[in-house]
């Protein structure tokens, strides 16, 4: 590769790590809209704010994927370069997927009606889960930005503390439809908000096993934190 081609291939690369970044932030602010919709009471122009969000991120996903496939084409990278350029592929395939789950998020939010037990529920324990799936998200950009496998350790670790917090809303929610069953309804709501946010988790954690990969080329889907750590050492 010539030092002006290499020039050029450095430039679109930029552009497309800046696409992508611009693209988290996209879903960031949509992540920051739909916890307002989980602490607050219905907002009908909150809930079109994040279905804008959700179209934005999605014509995002469409061009970057596009550009990908166009430096392929043109460039046919090859190790690092190549693995980049389809980390990137993947990290945009996750944050509209995580666009998605922040739209049900909105969306359940206004559905949500019950009883106090309900109401606590959801302004304390799903609002500091949505806040740790948030941290994630904002920790998974970061690793990605600076191709840190240190912080992507920490995301997949923080992962295991969104699926904890997951299982207690659970918990408690069974116990409320067991003990009156006119909850029945509004508990699915939460179940499915719930749901959502521990699937957040989980695709903020995808994106930081992508970043491990594009580093050190290691696949470390289904490593644990500590292992991921140890193989990155141990090189």
């Amino acid at each position: 590769m010539s030092d002006h081609t290499s020039k050029q291939f450095d430039a679109e690369m930029e552009a497309i790590r800046s696409g992508v970044l611009s693209m988290g932030g996209m879903v960031e602010r949509q992540m920051t809209r739909a916890i307002t919709a989980l602490r607050e009471d219905e907002d009908a122009r909150l809930i079109d704010a994040v279905a804008a969000d959700e179209r934005e991120i999605n014509h995002s996903q469409v061009l970057i994927d596009q550009q990908c496939a166009q430096i392929i084409a043109r460039r046919q990278p090859t190790a690092v370069d190549l693995r980049v350029v389809m980390t990137v592929t993947k990290v945009v395939n996750e944050l509209e997927r995580i666009g998605d789950e922040i739209k049900k998020v909105a969306y359940k939010s206004a559905r949500v009606r019950g009883n106090d037990q309900l109401t606590r529920l959801r302004y304390h324990d799903v609002v500091r889960m949505a806040m740790g799936a948030q941290e994630m998200l904002r920790k998974a950009l970061d690793a990605f930005a600076r191709l840190d496998v240190n912080e992507a350790a920490d995301v997949v670790e923080e992962d295991d503390e969104i699926d904890v917090a997951f299982n207690g809303v659970m918990r408690q929610l069974i116990s409320y439809m067991m003990e009156d069953p006119r909850t029945i309804t509004p508990a699915l709501e939460v179940v499915f908000i719930a749901k959502s946010l521990e699937r957040i988790g989980d695709h903020a954690k995808n994106i930081s096993e992508s970043v491990v990969q594009a580093v050190k080329g290691k696949d470390v889907r289904h490593a644990t934190a500590d292992q991921i750590r140890a193989e990155v050492a141990g090189e």
